[in-house]
């Protein structure tokens, strides 16, 4: 579960976002552009990130707050899986990135995975849906909802992207060293039980 301190920032976050997006007061305008700059700076202090950067990344949305899509691909080739090495970090992922507005489900993987890797793939179907705060990610200030989707390998060539450094498939047996921020190895061992079993998890 999430620290504590985590839950209530993005929570006062929340809380302000929402107001400002629906009242019209001007002082409880005030109160709330305020409780956003707490929330802020409560990120700044724990995360260790200048208070600058936190308002960019953290602050830069408005209307009522909803929880973010992250969708990953699993893409198997025998007892090998597809993953993509992130420039962020110099880690291994599954190919994927946020959800973006106006594709479908489909649409996103499909896209996600050409961009970072070069391959073509088909969907198949949906493996599971998992709240990142339940796993063993890093700390983030949004709330995400994480959907691994199976995907069947069609064509395309290994090819690096603006975001990722190196294009692999590992065995399932022998993980490279995975970036956390993104997957983490319960997930992978969870999803290759999904692709065996034909069960869908969520939490």
């Amino acid at each position: 579960m999430e620290p504590f301190w985590l839950k209530t920032a993005k929570r006062i976050q929340a809380i302000a976002q929402s107001g400002l997006a629906y009242c019209r007061d001007p002082f409880d305008i005030e109160r709330f552009q305020e409780l956003s700059e707490i929330s802020a700076h409560m990120l700044s202090h724990y995360i260790d990130m200048p208070v600058e950067n936190v308002k960019t990344w953290f602050l830069n949305e408005t209307g009522y707050q909803t929880p973010k899509v992250d969708v990953r691909a699993v893409v198997m080739k025998e007892r090998e899986l597809l993953f993509v090495k992130e420039k962020s970090d110099g880690k291994w992922s599954l190919p994927g990135g946020w959800a973006e507005p106006g594709l479908s489900l489909r649409e996103n993987i499909i896209k996600e995975v050409a961009e970072e890797s070069g391959y073509e793939v088909e969907t198949e179907r949906v493996l599971a849906v998992l709240d990142r705060n339940r796993h063993k990610h890093p700390p983030s200030p949004f709330y995400i909802y994480k959907i691994f989707v199976l995907c069947r390998l069609v064509g395309g060539k290994p090819m690096t992207s603006i975001e990722t450094e190196g294009v692999a498939f590992h065995s399932t047996d022998s993980l490279p060293e995975l970036s956390t921020e993104r997957v983490t190895r319960e997930q992978i061992q969870l999803m290759l039980r999904a692709v065996e079993t034909g069960e869908v998890f969520h939490d």
